[in-house]
């Protein structure tokens, strides 16, 4: 069972998500998608729990609001975080989790640590409240989705390049034309300045002779 919830502290509103256990994150930890960034409660266990960025949006520029809402999350569903009065929460994208074989169920490592992140989250009830009523249950089949997005990510990046190789074309003829009218444009005034040069005065009778 994956939680999904609606992140309204930004416009258009994101979604965030969170497996309803370890095993769960095991396939959240697998299926995560490019664009999404991890956040966890730093040194105790908590919840999994995922922001789905838009294209035009990186992780290090996620609003302070909605890091705040995530971070809240993560806090509202750790055992032991749930209870205290603010904890830390790290937070990461995706691509930089690191899974190995001699991890346990739900543990995950970083690639590189300068691409972690940390906020202290406290107690917000009333924000705790908002996010719950947006909370909707569901059973993806998350290897599936991530296949599609990767069959529409595939299928645009074509598209793109398509695209681009039709603007280098016609960008291209456009400088082969520019550069014949530029060559003619020289072609034309290098004959006129011939046609007007000076060759000095012609002795008419010497021309008689020769041609008798």
């Amino acid at each position: 069972m994956v939680f999904y919830f609606t992140c309204k502290a930004h416009d258009p509103p994101l979604v965030i998500y969170m497996g309803e256990d370890k095993t769960v994150n095991e396939e959240l930890i697998k299926y995560g998608w490019p664009n999404d960034v991890w956040f966890h409660v730093d040194k105790m266990s908590s919840a999994h729990v995922y922001l789905r960025l838009p294209e035009f949006m990186t992780w290090t520029d996620i609003p302070d609001d909605v890091v705040r809402e995530c971070a809240l999350l993560v806090k509202a569903n750790s055992i032991e975080g749930s209870k205290l009065a603010s904890v830390s929460v790290k937070y990461t994208p995706w691509n930089n989790l690191k899974k190995t074989a001699d991890m346990d169920v739900g543990q995950i490592g970083f690639h590189n640590e300068k691409n972690v992140r940390t906020i202290d989250v406290k107690k917000d009830a009333i924000l705790l409240k908002k996010l719950n009523r947006t909370k909707e249950q569901r059973t993806p089949d998350l290897k599936a989705e991530k296949e599609d997005m990767e069959r529409e990510t595939r299928a645009k990046e074509k598209a793109e390049m398509r695209e681009k190789r039709k603007r280098d074309k016609v960008e291209t003829e456009r400088r082969k034309k520019e550069e014949e009218v530029r060559s003619y444009k020289s072609l034309m005034k290098t004959e006129h300045m011939k046609s007007n040069e000076y060759v000095g005065e012609v002795d008419l009778n010497a021309l008689d002779d020769d041609f008798m």
